[in-house]
């Protein structure tokens, strides 16, 4: 069984009720966990909320029910995933970085760039959805697209250059509803879902992105991905340890990397008997660890390396870690090397 994050449902909540639909019966009809519709971090079956947005479709006669809610999600819901793709130097790196590491949120999707359908040596296809051979839901491809489109526009520019739209289906909906949403010409019962690009719009320089974010965030998303470990604790030290001398390792910081809210990860790590703080500390004794015995960097700078602001405060974290100051672990650690 195929999953997706639950965060990809962001917006049909709000967009049903708008309908005067009850979202809480749509999902208990198909068998989704009703928290699914508040939480971005559950783990739910890409079927079931599939069928939620074709039941709600359907249910309420709004046949365009994906692009209406589109329009509420934005890139925080990928949590480490939105960093590396707003600090991405272009939409190359963009699709590279979307393309690699997207099965964290959606196993069954993919996002890739392609040679133009059409053989246009000056347009590239962003091809969007599921895995070939498996169905093609409508609502879920619309609401897919939609936010890979806007996403485009605020990554680029709203007249970033569309110049078609491909859908691999016959829509319920009007093709006037859908050239109005992507601002393009829609074809219908294409081979796959595509939006249109210019070749050189990939490699346009994107402006406002943090080389050392987008790395930061590329590496968590490496290490993310090579487990499947149950456990938060570990996730949340790796999290910590990749903040450590880039951004303050602050709670709300490495609950962003990992997709979840920081009072929903503060309980899963009570739940295992643990705390961010406990969590932080640790990560902070293990780094001074390494640089006082492996480097010759002068503390304040290691204290600066480990999130701490002074020196100070450095020399007491050793006596309450060690029972001794800095200087003496250092010391004692080149007395050991080989």
């Amino acid at each position: 069984m195929s999953v997706i994050r639950s965060a990809g449902l962001r917006g049909f909540r709000a967009t049903v009720a708008e309908l005067g639909g009850n979202a809480e019966e749509f999902a208990t009809a198909v068998g989704l966990p009703i928290a699914a519709l508040d939480a971005d971090d559950l783990l739910v079956p890409d079927q079931a909320v599939a069928a939620v947005l074709e039941l709600a479709a359907h249910r309420l006669d709004c046949a365009d029910l994906g692009l209406r809610i589109s329009q509420r999600q934005d890139l925080d819901m990928l949590g480490s995933l939105a960093l590396a793709i707003r600090n991405s130097p272009t939409l190359t790196d963009v699709f590279e970085c979307s393309s690699r590491y997207l099965f964290l949120h959606a196993r069954s999707l993919s996002l890739t760039l392609q040679p133009d359908p059409y053989g246009d040596r000056g347009v590239v296809a962003v091809r969007y959805g599921v895995q070939p051979g498996l169905p093609t839901p409508v609502q879920g491809t619309d609401l897919g697209l939609a936010f890979v489109h806007r996403t485009i526009q605020r990554l680029a520019d709203d007249r970033y250059g569309l110049r078609s739209v491909e859908l691999p289906y016959r829509p319920a909906a009007s093709i006037a509803v859908y050239e109005e949403c992507f601002g393009a010409p829609v074809r219908i019962e294409r081979p796959a879902a595509v939006l249109r690009v210019p070749g050189n719009l990939v490699t346009r320089p994107l402006s406002g992105g943090d080389e050392n974010l987008h790395r930061l965030a590329m590496a968590f998303l490496a290490e993310q991905s090579g487990g499947a470990d149950a456990s938060i604790v570990p996730k949340v030290r790796a999290a910590a340890q990749q903040l450590l001398g880039t951004t303050p390792p602050e709670i709300a910081a490495v609950a962003r990397l990992l997709t979840i809210h920081p009072r929903t990860l503060q309980r899963r790590l009570a739940a295992e008997g643990s705390s961010f703080a406990g969590i932080l500390d640790t990560v902070r004794r293990d780094e001074a660890r390494r640089y006082l015995t492996t480097t010759d960097m002068p503390m304040s700078q290691v204290a600066s390396l480990i999130g701490l602001s002074e020196q100070a405060t450095f020399t007491r974290c050793c006596r309450r870690w060690w029972g001794t100051t800095p200087t003496a672990v250092r010391r004692e650690g080149a007395h050991h090397r080989p």
